[in-house]
């Protein structure tokens, strides 16, 4: 068993994996430990944005492009009205399996000498230690990468926050060959549906709203073309469930313990940002162990919140607005560049400054769509 390190990530999913990478790249020591046994699946949407993708090069993780599917942009779809944006400046996003994410992440883990620790689960942390079945191991630094109900954050006393638009969302795949190379957003009355290609013969397709007994097959109904693509064909998958909501923590560090991923905060997952931002949340991290200051990595971890957490907010105005969503794509055909601008916004290639001019256009169209 081992006795010390430098760094003890807990939590082995992509959050906790890409901090364990970082920190190697950074020379330091690194251990994971997680409960489960990999790859580890969770409900997602399986996108990765432009900026996501940028982060994982980053880490030095490569994913085959046999392993994944190019998105160039982004459609929105309601009531029969659709409107769609390209990614800016040749950008691409890529679809990738979970489970396929997660193995080239290990596997990138393991070169660099990461210590894996499958199957162990963390029962304790205090002075330095963690504990792992009766035994303890010294770590400089802890690293909480156990999603949204973290045990680190509630042990770190770090749960004071705030959390708007709780939704739940469902996620499956469909053995049908992709229609498509954008990333699809189905705009419904009381919820959303998502479709993307994962492959060239599966389409990982989610729903999500404010009901929790809400789920994909009862849901389908209120997406038209979706539900129209989706008849006869065989599931690929089983459903997964998960929360989903905009959840900021006060704190996202205490002594020698800082969070990362789902545990440190949450983006609504309609903007597709999680992974990315856990990705470039451990660069900043890792940085920051290096030099011993993990008051750089608070004030660094909200500012590359606040992008994604706008957009959330922009989005979800559309929610449970049927006559405004419709409005807004009718805007969008007419005035494309708007779109596109937003587009732009999302995967941090133009500055939010430019949504002041953005916003009052689109205002103004709005009013008179």
């Amino acid at each position: 068993m081992l006795n010390s390190t430098d760094v003890f990530v807990i939590g082995g999913g992509p959050a906790g994996l890409a901090a364990a990478i970082a920190a190697r790249q950074q020379g330091l020591r690194v251990a994971v430990a997680d409960g489960t046994t990999p790859p580890i699946d969770k409900a997602c949407g399986e996108a990765l944005m432009p900026d996501a993708i940028a982060a994982l090069e980053r880490l030095g993780v490569s994913v085959p492009a046999a392993d994944t599917f190019p998105l160039r942009g982004v459609r929105f779809l309601s009531s029969g009205v659709s409107a769609e944006a390209v990614f800016p400046s040749g950008l691409c996003g890529l679809s990738v399996r979970r489970t396929t994410l997660h193995s080239f992440m290990i596997e990138r883990a393991t070169a660099l000498g990461v210590d894996l620790l499958w199957q162990s689960v963390v029962t304790r942390i205090s002075n330095g230690e963690v504990e792992i079945g009766g035994s303890k191991i010294r770590s400089r630094w802890i690293v909480g990468a156990d999603g949204v109900s973290s045990r680190v954050r509630r042990w770190a006393n770090l749960d004071a926050h705030s959390r708007t638009g709780l939704r739940y969302a469902f996620r499956r795949h469909y053995r049908v060959p992709p229609w498509t190379d954008r990333m699809e957003i189905y705009w419904g009355k009381h919820s959303q549906g998502y479709a993307n290609p994962v492959s060239n013969k599966e389409v990982c397709v989610a729903v999500a709203s404010h009901n929790p007994g809400l789920r994909l097959e009862n849901s389908l109904a209120a997406f038209p073309e979706l539900n129209a693509r989706l008849r006869g064909v065989d599931a690929a998958s089983v459903e997964r469930g998960a929360i989903s909501a905009n959840r900021k923590l006060q704190r996202i560090w205490r002594g020698n313990v800082a969070l990362i991923g789902d545990a440190s905060g949450t983006v609504d997952a309609i903007t597709g940002e999680g992974l990315g931002l856990s990705f470039t949340q451990a660069v900043v991290l890792a940085d920051c162990l290096k030099s011993g200051n993990l008051a750089r990595y608070q004030s660094a971890h909200r500012r590359l919140a606040l992008r994604p957490l706008l957009m959330a907010r922009l989005m979800l105005m559309l929610d449970g607005r049927p006559g405004f969503q419709k409005r807004a794509l009718r805007v969008f055909r007419r005035r494309p560049e708007i779109f596109r601008r937003l587009l732009a916004l999302h995967v941090g290639t133009l500055s939010p400054l430019h949504l002041a001019f953005d916003g009052l256009t689109l205002g103004w169209e709005l009013l008179t769509a």
